[in-house]
C-alpha cells in the first residue's frame, strides 16, 4: 500500500514532472474544496476519471488502494444526508470527498518518491536533510509490514497470544522499538556517507518543467474553471461558506 504504483511508461502523461501532477491535483481539490453543490464535483469526477488511463497507473490497483477513501467518503456523505435531511447536500458531500481522493491518489501513487525529493529540492529548494531524511524515511515504510510479521512469527513460536485486540499492544510497542532501531542505525550510516555536510551539492537527476507538464496544469484549471461555470450556469453552484 506504501509503495508507488508504477506507471505504464508509454502512457501520454507517464513521464510528467511530480510538481506538476501534485499542481494539477492541488487546483482540482481547491474547486472541490469551494464548492457544496453535486454537479462540479460531478463533472470533475468525470473528468478524473478520463485522466486514469493517460497516466498510466494500473485501474484495478488503484481502486483497491482508494477504495477505503471511497468507502469513508460514502459513508460521511450517506449520514450527513441522514442526519439533516439534505439528501442533495449528502450526495454532494460524498461527491466531492471522492472527487478530493481520487486527485490526491491518483496523483501521488503516480509519483516515484525519488524523482519527487529532487523536484522539491531543484525547484521548490526545500532542505537537503529534510528531503533526504523524509525520502529514506518512505522508503522503509514498506518494512513495516514485513517487521509486523516477524514480531507476529515471534510470538507464535514463543506461544504468545496473537490475537488482534489483545496482542495489538504490545506488537506496536515491539514495532515501535525495531522502527527506532532501524533509524538510528540508518541516520548513522547517512551521516557516515556525508548526507549531513551542509556544503554545497549538486543534483544528479536535474529535470525542467517542460511544455506538457504546463499542459497538464492548464488541463486541470480548465476542469475546474469549466465545471463551476457550468454549475454556476445551471443555478447549483454555492460557495462553502453560504448557507
Amino acid at each position: 500500500m506504501l509503495e508507488p504504483l508504477t506507471p505504464d511508461p508509454r502512457a501520454p502523461l507517464a513521464g510528467t514532472h511530480p510538481l506538476a501532477k501534485i499542481a494539477a491535483a492541488l487546483i482540482l481539490m481547491v474547486a472541490l474544496f469551494i464548492t457544496i453543490d453535486p454537479l462540479t464535483p460531478t463533472l470533475v469526477l468525470i473528468a478524473e476519471v478520463a485522466a486514469i488511463p493517460l497516466i498510466g497507473v494500473p485501474l484495478r490497483a488503484l481502486l483497491r488502494r482508494a477504495l477505503p477513501a471511497f468507502i469513508g467518503a460514502i459513508g460521511i456523505g450517506f449520514f450527513n444526508a441522514l442526519l439533516s435531511g439534505d439528501v442533495t447536500g449528502g450526495v454532494a458531500i460524498g461527491l466531492r470527498l471522492v472527487g478530493i481522493a481520487l486527485a490526491g491518489i491518483v496523483a501521488v501513487a503516480s509519483i516515484d518518491p525519488t524523482d519527487l525529493s529532487d523536484a522539491l529540492v531543484e525547484h521548490l529548494h526545500a532542505p537537503r536533510r529534510f528531503t533526504v531524511g523524509a525520502l529514506a524515511a518512505f522508503r522503509l515504510m514498506p518494512l513495516f509490514a514485513d517487521e509486523w510479521q516477524t514480531i507476529t512469527m515471534a510470538r507464535r513460536a514463543r506461544g504468545l497470544d496473537n490475537g488482534r485486540v489483545t496482542a495489538f499492544f504490545s506488537m506496536t510497542r515491539s514495532l515501535l522499538v525495531a522502527a527506532i532501531r532501524r533509524a538510528t542505525r540508518l541516520a548513522v550510516a547517512m551521516d557516515g556517507r556525508g548526507f549531513a555536510d551542509p556544503g554545497c551539492r549538486t543534483l544528479a537527476r536535474p529535470r525542467t518543467i517542460n511544455v506538457r507538464d504546463w499542459s497538464l496544469i492548464g488541463a486541470a484549471l480548465a476542469v475546474a474553471v469549466l465545471a463551476s461555470l457550468a454549475s454556476i450556469a445551471a443555478g447549483v453552484w454555492r460557495l462553502f461558506l453560504v448557507r
